[in-house]
């Protein structure tokens, strides 16, 4: 009978055992399974001959992204996070990824590849911190591209991240320096070049008292420049800093070998009716950008048009095609600085009615460049020719381009990730 007790006992002792060690091995695996961290959403977003992918991310995790041949694929291997069958559901339209499937590969890790419709590149890879409504984010662009380039690129020695994680190779993650420059460049100061209207020989309009617009445009892209040089965040340059005629294409020739984020150009207005005041913004109009497309690509010799696409490989039609695209897609943006822009202006200037209008002036002409013309006001009108003469009036118009451009970058910042 004593033996039957102790044996009841010692039965109890090992089935209390076996399950502490199993809730144990739950509460670990929960633990590690939250310190992971997870993949919460997939976003693609088609940009010109290209797209960006971008995961959702509720803490940083290690990744390595990489091209494979026989089929084309973009592959993507990932450690420390979950990833979830529901990213293959994705229903982001695009003309380069037909689909996108979910596994895992050995050691935990887990494998994200994209079928791909096209030869590619991969062009950028960063982990973007969590910033304002954001989490973790980790995007990947890729650029269309000749079979001979994808061939040249496909493999993990050519992986942005760490290439022993595909490898098989139990070793310690790290993000590559690649990956680091490449996260350094996003955040690198953006470039904005101010283009002061006429100059030299060329006066410009001629104001109510014999001022000349040449004069007024260059003091104004100063003041505009000192106020962005302030902030810290811009690179800054100009067009001419003296008084000095650049042909008008010259202007965006300048802009372009800058490589400019974003394109200014200064003027102000004049009427017969010398009773016309007010600030308007000029952005490119449609019917000016479609009938520049087929003619920049010949002058251009079709080398490196688009934000480093070259399109030598290309037919004509394909790369008028192209250039049409970029040119609307640079329209929108340059929209999007001009909405930013009499916004900020309506608060402390009086503007003219339709005040966002369109032209084909040939200082917006860039096919990769956001670029608005800014009317300051009339200089045939007595009281604006005297306001535009003022330093502490052109400060107050400055200032209020300088809001409309830190608006339109940290909106771009994030309508660029989708």
């Amino acid at each position: 009978m004593m033996n039957i007790g102790t044996n009841i006992i010692y039965l109890c002792r090992v089935i209390l055992s076996f399950l502490l060690i199993v809730f144990a091995v739950m509460m670990l695996s929960c633990h590690v399974s939250e310190a992971a961290g997870r993949i919460s959403g997939l976003r693609i977003g088609q940009g010109v001959s290209s797209v960006r992918i971008v995961f959702d991310a509720d803490k940083e995790f290690d990744y390595n992204v990489f091209l494979l041949n026989s089929p084309k694929r973009l592959v993507v291997d990932t450690k420390n996070v979950y990833v979830g069958k529901a990213l293959e559901k994705t229903k982001d339209k695009n003309n380069l990824i037909s689909q996108v499937r979910v596994g895992d590969i050995y050691d935990g890790k887990t494998r994200i590849v994209f079928d791909l419709l096209k030869p590619v590149v991969v062009k950028k890879v960063f982990m973007l911190p969590p910033q304002s409504t954001f989490k973790w984010r980790l995007a990947i662009d890729v650029t269309v591209a000749s079979e001979r380039e994808f061939a040249s690129k496909t493999g993990v020695n050519y992986a942005h991240g760490d290439k022993t994680l595909s490898s098989g190779k139990n070793q310690t993650f790290k993000n590559d320096p690649q990956t680091t420059t490449a996260a350094k460049k996003q955040n690198t100061k953006k470039i904005v070049v101010i283009d002061a209207g006429h100059g030299g020989h060329d006066p410009g309009a001629i104001g109510y008292s014999g001022v000349h617009e040449k004069n007024i445009t260059l003091a104004m892209a100063k003041e505009l420049k000192r106020q962005l040089d302030r902030k810290g965040s811009y690179k800054v340059y100009l067009t001419r800093s003296s008084d000095i005629f650049i042909p008008l294409r010259k202007r965006v020739e300048i802009a372009r070998k800058y490589k400019a984020d974003l394109f200014i150009s200064v003027h102000a207005d004049s009427a017969l009716n010398r009773k016309a005041t007010g600030l308007s913004v000029y952005t490119l109009s449609e019917t000016a950008s479609d009938k520049e497309a087929a003619a920049l690509a010949e002058r251009e010799n079709k080398a490196d048009i688009i934000g480093g696409l070259n399109l030598y490989e290309q037919s004509k039609e394909v790369s008028d095609v192209l250039i049409s695209l970029a040119q609307r897609e640079t329209r929108n943006r340059s929209s999007e600085f001009a909405k930013c822009l009499v916004d900020q202006m309506r608060k402390s200037v009086k503007l003219i009615s339709d005040t966002h209008r369109f032209a084909g002036f040939a200082v917006l002409k860039a096919p990769d460049i956001p670029s608005v013309l800014l009317e300051m006001g009339y200089l045939s009108n007595k009281n604006e020719e005297r306001l535009l003469r003022q330093e502490s009036y052109r400060r107050k118009l400055a200032a209020s381009t300088v809001k409309a451009i830190d608006r339109y970058f940290e909106d771009m910042k994030h309508k660029s990730l989708f």
